[in-house]
């Protein structure tokens, strides 16, 4: 796969992607692995392309009042911090040992868009570790038992091998703490962003990154994230969840076939 065909098969991605707050670093790692990158500098320039395709669609979001800035604030320093030593001992894991781990976060990801969800609110006495919050007009409880460590784990494991956590993050803030669909999206674009910038860091500590690539699949993924928040704001994200998932563990089935048969 050539840089072109790389380039147009972000920008699509980016698209799709941001207009379900996921970030597609699932996507983009597998896009770079087929271009003949090693997994780790894969999984460096996937975190790059992130960041900056997340801080396009969060602009949208922001600009439609669709962040809860709050409860980012609050889930996703864990992720951040664990997402940045997974991308620093990324270093020490071989990349069939990375490839493998990928495959099996991006079933879970097509098993996450399968579940249907809705918008509500749970009902909660008011207990210590259960956060009531009201945005927009819409009430919601946030346990942050099961919500702080589920979001740390899934950061460690987003910064070793390049994704955003965006896949499993909306899913969480629906199904476990009430959140409504589109300000689960959007507040999600942000917690993208700062989880690639941390993952993004420690990879780079390691020496992985490559800019003669990331370059300028970064400005494709950009252009994407812009038109895929405009259109999350008139489409409903879940009409794209069968998708998504079908997709997704097709790339899981690929990456685990790459990672028995290749030398990356």
């Amino acid at each position: 796969m050539n840089l072109p065909i790389a380039a147009f098969s972000v920008f699509v991605i980016a698209v799709l992607m941001t207009m379900t707050g996921r970030g597609g670093g699932n996507f983009y790692v597998l896009i770079l692995v087929l271009a003949g990158q090693a997994m780790h500098q894969a999984a460096t320039t996937a975190q790059f392309i992130l960041i900056l395709t997340a801080l396009a669609g969060m602009l949208i979001f922001q600009k439609n009042k669709l962040i809860d800035w709050k409860l980012a604030l609050i889930i996703d320093p864990p992720t951040d911090i664990m997402a940045f030593f997974g991308g620093y001992f990324s270093a020490y894991a071989s990349g069939t040992t990375l490839k493998l781990i990928l495959s099996g976060l991006l079933v879970l990801a097509g098993l996450f868009m399968l579940i249907k969800t809705k918008d509500r609110l749970i009902s909660q006495k008011k207990r210590f570790g259960y956060w009531r919050r009201t945005f927009q007009g819409q009430e919601y409880v946030v346990n942050l038992w099961l919500t702080i460590p589920i979001t740390a784990l899934a950061g460690l494991a987003a910064g070793a091998v390049g994704i955003s956590c965006g896949s499993f993050k909306v899913p969480l803030m629906v199904l476990l703490c009430g959140v409504p669909m589109r300000v689960a999206v959007g507040t999600s674009s942000a917690m993208v962003a700062a989880t690639a910038i941390m993952g993004f860091m420690g990879h780079s500590a390691q020496g992985h990154f490559e800019p003669a690539w990331a370059v300028p699949l970064a400005c494709a993924a950009v252009l994407g994230g812009i038109i895929g928040g405009k259109f999350a704001i008139k489409t409903n994200p879940s009409k794209l969840k069968i998708i998504f998932a079908i997709t997704t563990i097709a790339a899981a089935l690929f990456m685990a076939f790459n990672a028995f048969f290749s030398k990356n």
